[in-house]
């Protein structure tokens, strides 16, 4: 390669809330400035032969689940693992990769490491080592990935010289989009086929809220055309809280016509809409109002005819290339200028303003050597890039290049809380009911912020209809574990997936077919571990879990951290009940399930289950420590946090 331009880089990623996407595209950036020829694709668009058509491929990918591979990795990772592969079929692969994941999870990274063993297996060639971040890290993935990325670009000019005479590209060289935005050759937008109406379409029903501003519209209710989306009707969003509890938390029940099928576990994505105050603050920022509402299309600036095939894909995989919009509509509903602001959105702001000043305040934030004042700036006040186009007044960016300035809205996943009798209407509807926590809180700087995802949700009404997607979850439940008992462990909202784990264990014991009187009898009670601030604010399903109680078949153990002068905590009734957990778990071969929040919760349930083996197994630490494990490995010990 040594003296040629002749050298192809592929970026492949796998991802679940884009995160991984995210690493793939800046890694794409840094190949293309090391003039390689570069193609960025999810992993279940590439062919595992043109693998073999690269000189290098770098992989970014997410662990979701119980280890498992993103949905969009998940068909690549079957042909991957397949039997017809022999030892050796993969030499010729030159690779590095980069795994996403959240030491929380007891498999930490293990789809990254699944993938590389795997590659390595069959025979590929790692050229640089593999880097892996951590989203409990202070500074979440850039707290490795900046070092593993500058490590991996300085090796690559050693394993890929450039000629002489010829430099990377400098990074004060704007790199040419693959795609941008362009007048429509007709002034008629285009609507997708479920009747998308523009954002600016004023025919809706105005509704109003309280926002920092005072009071404006909520977003438009047209339908978006989501790829695999499905049309459900909401017909009850309830606030389960207190007005005067400090958490808005909605009981959300929604219901479709079609048969939709879906289990304990199972999530539900929603895609949230901006609000149009928002938007028109951005457009003024921007000076984008002479365009707003003028019909564009996204045009391709560097396809050559015939590779069609190869070229990066549409900025928008859910629409069509030819879909006409205005600017105003993609901002509303397909770019999340809400989101937090990403070191690498900084590096592109810096091309677009001639003030020497802010410019080299945004190159700052792009050093490594500032990554706390990134920090600072961004994660610690929860600042939008709304607001950071809005503060770098002098900022002129051109609107064709919106797409690869603004990051992509994705959708937001919600584990479902319904299951069992819950999951029809009495005319045969299908019925899918959320338990949300509305994100709204006043941050160090003193200004409140809102969930871009829970602030949509709130203001959905009874009625309204929006597309969703449904997907399998990562815990795994199935019928055959019926027979034997489970402990669940969900705080807050975490036990949304436990309620429908619950209904849907009743609704097998009500249909058990093939079970003799005997079995049914020896049935063991569930066990659930719940925890909240106070009892008589956001105790969730109070009445719910006593009257199964009462029916028999359940135990609740809830632990209220601000009801008395000593805060209580689940893991703390999981060490003052260890006979009943013992004897489910160990005396009766039970399964653990995990919801909740990702922080500490998991590591300190972990601890308690750890605690129990111990006292009533007579064990000591690393026998009780390897009986926890192996219940990992038999899948009895599940776990899904956020």
């Amino acid at each position: 390669m040594e003296g040629s331009l002749r050298r192809s880089a592929l970026v492949v990623y796998g991802s679940e809330t884009g995160s991984a996407q995210d690493v793939a595209e800046e890694l794409a950036r840094m190949t293309e400035r090391l003039r390689f020829t570069t193609h960025i694709s999810e992993l279940n668009q590439t062919p595992l032969k043109s693998l073999l058509h690269q000189d290098v491929v770098i992989f970014a990918i997410s662990t979701t689940g119980q280890g498992e591979l993103p949905l969009n990795a998940q068909n690549f990772w079957k042909a991957l693992r397949s039997a017809r592969l022999r030892s050796g079929s993969l030499q010729s692969l030159r690779f590095t990769s980069f795994g996403l994941g959240d030491s929380s999870y007891p498999k930490f990274n293990w789809a990254h490491r699944k993938l590389y063993n795997r590659l390595v297996q069959l025979g590929a060639l790692p050229v640089h080592p593999r880097g892996e971040s951590d989203e409990q890290h202070p500074e979440g993935i850039d707290g490795s990935f900046l070092n593993w990325s500058t490590e991996l670009r300085q090796h690559l000019l050693e394993l890929f010289p450039l000629p002489n005479g010829i430099t990377p590209i400098p990074d004060d060289v704007l790199l040419e989009p693959k795609w941008v935005l362009d007048f429509a050759p007709s002034p008629i937008i285009e609507q997708p086929t479920n009747d998308l109406p523009s954002a600016h379409d004023t025919s809706v029903t105005a509704s109003e809220e309280e926002d920092l501003n005072g009071t404006n519209l909520v977003p438009p209710k047209g339908l978006l055309p989501i790829k695999g989306g499905l049309t459900v009707e909401l017909f009850e969003n309830t606030r389960v809280t207190p007005r005067d509890h400090w958490q808005d938390v909605r009981h959300i029940k929604l219901s479709s016509k079609d048969h939709l099928d879906y289990g304990p576990g199972d999530v539900l994505s929603i895609y949230p809409k901006n609000f149009p105050i928002d938007v028109d603050q951005l457009i003024h920022a921007l000076g984008w109002s002479s365009v707003a509402d003028t019909p564009v299309q996204f045009v391709p600036t560097q396809l050559v005819p015939g590779h069609e095939s190869s070229y990066p894909p549409h900025p928008l995989f859910t629409t069509t290339s030819t879909q006409v919009f205005t600017i105003r509509t993609l901002l509303t509903n397909y770019y999340d200028i809400m989101a937090i602001p990403r070191r690498s959105f900084f590096s592109q702001l810096a091309y677009f303003t001639n003030d020497e000043f802010q410019k080299e305040r945004l190159l700052e934030f792009t050093n490594p050597e500032y990554i706390d004042e990134l920090y600072d700036y961004t994660t610690r006040p929860r600042r939008s890039i709304l607001e950071v186009l809005q503060e770098f007044e002098t900022l002129k960016i051109p609107w064709q290049r919106l797409a690869s300035i603004l990051p992509v809205m994705r959708p937001r996943q919600f584990s479902i809380a319904s299951g069992g009798e819950l999951k029809s209407s009495p005319q045969g509807d299908t019925r899918i009911e959320l338990l949300v926590a509305i994100v709204k809180y006043r941050t160090v700087i003193k200004r409140v912020r809102q969930g871009v995802c829970t602030r949509y949700v709130e203001s959905l009404q009874p009625g309204q209809s929006i597309t969703v997607t449904l997907q399998k979850g990562g815990l795994g439940v199935s019928k055959t574990e019926g027979q034997r008992p489970v402990v669940m462990v969900g705080p807050g909202t975490g036990v949304a997936p436990m309620r429908s784990l619950i209904y849907e264990r009743r609704a097998w014991s009500a249909d058990s077919d093939g079970v003799s009187d005997a079995e049914e009898k020896s049935r063991e009670t569930d066990i659930l571990f719940y925890g909240c601030r106070n009892e008589n604010a956001d105790y969730f399903f109070k009445e719910e879990w006593e009257k199964i109680a009462t029916d028999g078949g359940l135990t609740v153990h809830a632990a209220f951290s601000r009801d008395q002068r000593q805060k209580v905590y689940v893991q703390d009734h999981i060490r003052s009940h260890p006979k009943e957990v013992y004897h489910a778990l160990v005396n009766r071969n039970g399964l653990v399930y995990i919801c909740g929040s990702s922080g500490k919760m998991p590591q300190a349930v972990r601890e308690a289950l750890i605690e129990v083996f111990q006292g009533e197994g007579a064990l000591d630490r690393d026998a009780a420590e390897a009986y926890l494990v192996s219940m990992e490995k038999a899948g009895r010990y599940k776990q899904e946090t956020w």
